[in-house]
């Protein structure tokens, strides 16, 4: 391999077909003169322009329509044309250099073209140069060349994260393997589950315990998941009718009164609530939006008087101290109640985080774009961040998330995208270029994951996400299974390639 060009921060090397290089491949192209050595990495293999290649092979061509015979060449030029004409061009981007050892994210220098050596630098290599996950390491899967990749679970600590790609290329497979190491490190994780994809993370997959048993609790509302309506707070309850329900302004302000009257006299339950509002002296508009929302509140079965059944998550996540999971089962609950109870859990988590009652909390989202409100967003990343709460988005449309989340996002693992659509969303994030992005996550198999950002200290790395031994779920369930096609009569499926001939 040789320098060719450089044009910015691309770099356009020279190779040959027998030099084993892929995209998201890495090579360190180092002057043995100045002693220094460019780290870049291969976004994009195309053949060389070199002259007169389409002359040869239209002449080629030509004399395979118009001759015969055995081709006379003793000093075996023909392999030589051949050699040159499958040359090709690897378009590479600069990550950084390497001087004495030390890492500089720094691509200004520029490399001698005669007196430079181009060879492929293994990921091993590099995540050992970058100290890339050695403190608190979660192990990830295997990188291009075999070798194990890890990443710190210092980089997702205070970080806002973003896993996106298309349907079934393994997000919330990747999700559950982060969730499984944050705990094993004492974090305090809460999912949002919308399809009900962890609730056993607790089993093994021959359905046995696994280690995290004790540390998984799933709750699901209506079943397991009520909350007492005289331990919740105003301004929660508040937050739930105004931008769950669209409470009006004037309305919210004749419930604030309604619920400290009742507060003042210990007469805060469901039914002496729904009585309040019915009697209550206000304008007949007023009354009437109150009422709608109470029934919602009702229809919901999130509320309760009875202490006995009501949960606390003061105490589950209080009582968390060596790290897990708290589930909230989202996949029977309708859109409405969905967002009731996704305000109550993001009021309470904030409430407990202020108080200090747990020291920080990592909520991963799946598809939240269909609970959270628009202003949501920014409340997350920006004011509930410094409380505590550290977000991972899960989503298969990444253009639900705002161009000003994906600049803020402090690591983004891509699966493969196709849609161009799709590609030009998720190429905006800062921390990368949108050649890098859009030219290898198009190219990405299955379970395969293009991580950016703090976690691999800002060197794109392609990895193959590795199994884990839980019961997964998230599997689309299918009709025609192998097993029911196994079963079918032999005559009926050649009788249905017959009719489709």
């Amino acid at each position: 391999m040789r320098l060719y060009k450089k044009a910015g921060n691309t770099l356009q090397i020279l190779s040959f077909p027998s030099e084993d290089v892929e995209k998201g491949s890495y090579l360190l192209i180092e002057d043995l003169r100045a002693e220094k050595s460019m780290i870049a990495q291969v976004v994009d293999i195309q053949f060389a322009n070199v002259p007169g290649v389409m002359e040869e092979f239209l002449r080629e061509i030509s004399a395979e329509d118009s001759m015969e015979g055995e081709d006379f060449d003793p000093l075996d030029v023909s392999s030589h044309i051949l050699y040159i004409q499958d040359a090709r061009i690897l378009v590479c981007k600069i990550h950084g250099t390497l001087e004495n050892g030390v890492l500089r994210f720094d691509g200004s220098w520029l490399p001698s073209r005669t007196h430079s050596r181009v060879r492929r630098l293994s990921v091993k290599r590099l995540v050992e140069m970058a100290d890339v996950g050695r403190q608190l390491p979660i192990h990830i899967g295997e990188t291009m060349d075999g070798s194990r990749l890890t990443i710190d679970a210092s980089a997702l600590d205070g970080k806002l994260n973003i896993i996106t790609g298309k349907k079934g290329t393994g997000k919330s497979h990747f999700s559950k393997l982060l969730v499984l190491g944050l705990i094993d490190y004492g974090a305090t994780v809460v999912v949002l589950d919308l399809n009900g994809e962890y609730v056993n993370l607790g089993l093994a997959r021959d359905g046995s315990r696994n280690r995290y048993h004790e540390r998984i609790m799933v709750l699901k509302p209506r079943e397991n998941f009520k909350v007492a309506l005289s331990q919740i707070d105003l301004s929660i309850i508040l937050r739930i009718l105004i931008h769950s329900l669209d409470l009006p302004g004037s309305s919210a302000r004749e419930f604030r009164r309604i619920w400290r009257f009742l507060k003042e006299k210990g007469r805060l339950t469901l039914h002496d609530l729904g009585e309040a509002i019915k009697n209550w002296n206000c304008n007949v508009h007023v009354r009437d939006a109150l009422y709608s929302r109470y029934h919602a509140l009702l229809r919901s079965e999130l509320f309760t008087d009875n202490l006995a059944e009501a949960v606390f998550l003061e105490r589950l996540l209080g009582g968390m101290k060596r790290g897990g999971a708290l589930i909230v089962d989202l996949s029977d609950t309708s859109p409405s109640d969905r967002r009731i109870v996704v305000e109550y859990m993001l009021g309470k988590i904030q409430e407990m985080l202020s108080q200090w009652r747990v020291r920080a909390v990592f909520l991963f989202a799946e598809e939240a774009h269909l609970y959270l409100r628009e202003t949501y967003w920014d409340d997350i990343i920006t004011r509930m961040r410094h409380f505590g709460l550290f977000t991972t988005f899960i989503t298969n449309q990444p253009n639900t998330i705002r161009e000003n989340i994906y600049r803020q996002a402090d690591n983004i693992f891509l699966f493969n995208f196709v849609n161009d659509h799709d590609l030009e969303a998720i190429s905006r994030a800062a921390r990368t270029d949108a050649e890098t992005v859009i030219s290898i996550v198009r190219d990405l198999p299955p379970h395969h994951c293009l991580i950016l950002g703090e976690a691999v200290k800002d060197f794109p790395i392609v990895v193959k996400v590795r199994p884990i031994d839980v019961q997964t779920m998230g599997h689309t369930r299918l009709f025609f299974d192998v097993e029911r096609l196994s079963k079918a009569p032999r005559a009926l499926i050649n009788g249905s390639k017959a009719l489709s001939r």
